[in-house]
């Protein structure tokens, strides 16, 4: 059973192996006197089960590549997404009064979205790229309002998220580094107990309480070392991810769970751009 800290990499039933491909051999009973044979396989003709019913061709394996496509698909619309509300709010096509509740609406739906693709059993690739359009507006929006207080950021913050992303792969790849269940149980633990303390902070921001862990503008070395810890945090999560990925295709995963497997990251690297966002806020000051 493969479980990740990534909410989207945790169903019990995520990469489990596909079924025998279209004209691989299936066990079938051994037939006895007097009973029917099953019908005989004829060119152009579906195969038939255990059963004597005929089967749906089974769909491929998931591999390395579809996932890396899907992925490169999933963040070109998120890009697309960010993009196209910035510009809407740059050009006046979009009211500036109207950034906050963007943002705080898109990050909603996009959290509701999440676990809406986590509960079903096979992953929809609509629902995917639904996820990463309005992610992309949560997203497009506080990159601006971080970018009109601190010119050029958000650009390092994009440098500094894929390079985040390519030397954890190949630090995961180069050092040969295995997930050990004592190495994951305190990644989840350590997740849930950041997750725990931001919805704390949220509380408190709604009551006009500043706790210190979140903010866009001013300096605080608590919500500098919550930015650090998230960084870290994040990047473990990948390192989860990748172990998890790399599995599935071992194990032989369906094709569709390519899907899923672009989904977590995607979900994963949104979380590490927000925190190298923050974090090169409070370095800025």
């Amino acid at each position: 059973m493969l479980r990740s800290s990534n909410p989207v990499l945790s169903r019990k039933d995520a990469f489990t192996p596909a079924a025998p491909q279209y004209g691989q051999p299936s066990y079938a009973p051994e037939q006895g006197f007097g009973q029917q044979p099953y019908p005989q396989q004829g060119y152009g003709q579906p195969p038939y089960g255990n059963d004597g019913q005929p089967v749906e061709p089974a769909e491929g394996r998931m591999t390395f590549d579809d996932v890396v496509s899907k992925t490169m698909m999933t963040l070109a619309v998120l890009v697309a997404g960010a993009v196209a509300s910035w510009w809407g709010v740059s050009s006046g096509v979009v009211p500036p009064v109207m950034v906050w509740p963007a943002m705080i609406i898109s990050a909603i739906v996009g959290f509701i979205t999440v676990f809406a693709v986590t509960a079903r059993r096979k992953v929809n690739p609509a629902f995917v790229l639904v996820y990463a359009a309005i992610e992309g507006i949560f997203i497009g929006m506080l990159s601006l309002m971080f970018e009109r207080l601190y010119p050029g950021i958000v650009m390092q913050a994009v440098i500094g998220t894929f390079a985040a992303a390519g030397v954890t792969l190949a630090a995961y790849k180069i050092f040969n580094i295995r997930v050990t269940p004592k190495f994951r149980k305190v990644v989840i633990l350590a997740t849930i107990g950041f997750a725990v303390a931001m919805l704390i902070n949220l509380v408190f921001a709604l009551f006009g309480m500043n706790l210190g862990l979140r903010g866009v503008g001013g300096f605080s070395m608590l919500g500098l070392l919550f930015s650090a810890i998230g960084v870290t945090l994040a990047v473990l999560n990948l390192v989860l991810d990748f172990d998890y990925i790399e599995q599935g295709v071992a194990q032989g995963a369906p094709a569709s769970e390519s899907w899923r497997g672009a989904f977590g990251l995607t979900v994963t690297m949104v979380w590490l751009y927000v925190e190298i966002l923050r974090i090169l806020s409070y370095l800025r000051r």
